[in-house]
């Protein structure tokens, strides 16, 4: 049967997200800024246009939840808002031209090391544009404020989520150990080996991305056994290697140089983390956005260039002992 959608209006959907939301008419209603009976008609029309049932109303205080029918035009109704708040979004940005705001997402690493050079430099070519910073550690949900709109160009780490992104890599980050300075690990100063690893106190980050995870980037799933504290505050966890509490195994972007009282040591035979910036595919670019990407990718060879330089491109091959 070949359905006509054409009479469904951009608020039915709406009120269908927020029905969802809130598992309730009235709440959904006070959320949108409409009466209770005005939302419940706009869901009555939305299902008389599909030909389906899409929310089941128990009655009484219950909550309201949505039919398998409801379940799948609801996915596609987020998909349909989103990409209208790109549009919006969009629209914003060919009438502003060269001024107004270039929102950007970022993680910490990348914001201590990288961005500060980037906008240094970005500034300096648009003085008219204000450069939003949005930080969050988990590169996925700045990935899902890009395809709403909400941001322009994000820092991400590979492998990208399924979405309507383009991105660029921007440098290899390899996974390194930070010791105190007194420590055997750092007066030895060679690469740690995963064997070596496995039998120390581990300290590492929380991840909500399972492919980020330190043992499963390491390809050492046994490793989490080990860990012994989480956090995703780079500072707290420095501290906490200075004080002996484990040995921090973070990229080696978020350890950076030149901490007093710890030496940063590679991991021997491991894979980097790739990171990258991404941005919509679908929606138009402002030249401040191309030369934003062009800068990162400038700080992104500058990054690299330092980090062989403090670890050792020999130190990085051998492991301890060989």
């Amino acid at each position: 049967m070949q359905r006509d959608l054409s009479s469904i209006e951009l608020r039915y959907l709406t009120a269908l997200m927020a029905v969802s939301r809130e598992g309730s008419f009235s709440r959904a209603a006070e959320q949108l800024g409409y009466t209770q009976s005005a939302v419940s008609q706009q869901i009555a029309r939305l299902e008389r246009s599909v030909g389906h049932q899409l929310v089941e109303r128990p009655g009484g205080p219950r909550p309201v939840s949505l039919t398998s029918a409801g379940t799948v035009l609801l996915r596609h109704a987020e998909a349909i808002v989103a990409r209208l708040s790109s549009a919006a979004a969009d629209l914003d940005a060919l009438d502003a031209g060269t001024a107004g705001s270039l929102r950007i997402g970022c993680f910490q690493s990348v914001g201590v090391h990288m961005l500060p050079r980037i906008v240094r430099e970005f500034s300096t070519q648009f003085p008219g544009v204000q450069v939003e910073l949005m930080e969050n550690e988990d590169d996925g949900e700045l990935l899902r404020q890009v395809e709403r709109g909400d941001l322009d160009l994000t820092f991400v780490v590979a492998p990208i989520p399924a979405g309507p992104f383009d991105w660029e890599e921007l440098l290899a980050d390899p996974y390194v150990v930070v010791v105190p300075e007194e420590s055997a690990a750092a007066q030895r100063g060679t690469a740690v080996t995963l064997d070596e690893l496995s039998e120390q106190r581990l300290i590492s980050y929380t991840q909500v991305r399972t492919e980020h995870l330190v043992e499963n980037r390491l390809g050492r799933p046994g490793l989490r056994d080990r860990i012994v504290f989480h956090s995703n505050d780079n500072g707290v966890l420095m501290g906490m290697a200075a004080e002996g509490v484990g040995v921090a195994v973070v990229p080696w972007l978020a350890a950076g140089v030149d901490r007093p009282g710890l030496r940063v040591l590679p991991i021997a035979d491991t894979a980097p983390r790739t990171v990258g910036i991404a941005w919509h595919q679908d929606r138009y670019q402002l030249a401040a956005s191309h030369a934003f990407i062009d800068l990162a990718q400038q700080a992104g060879r500058y990054e690299e260039a330092r980090m062989r330089r403090a670890l050792g491109e020999e130190d990085a091959a051998h492991g301890v002992g060989d």
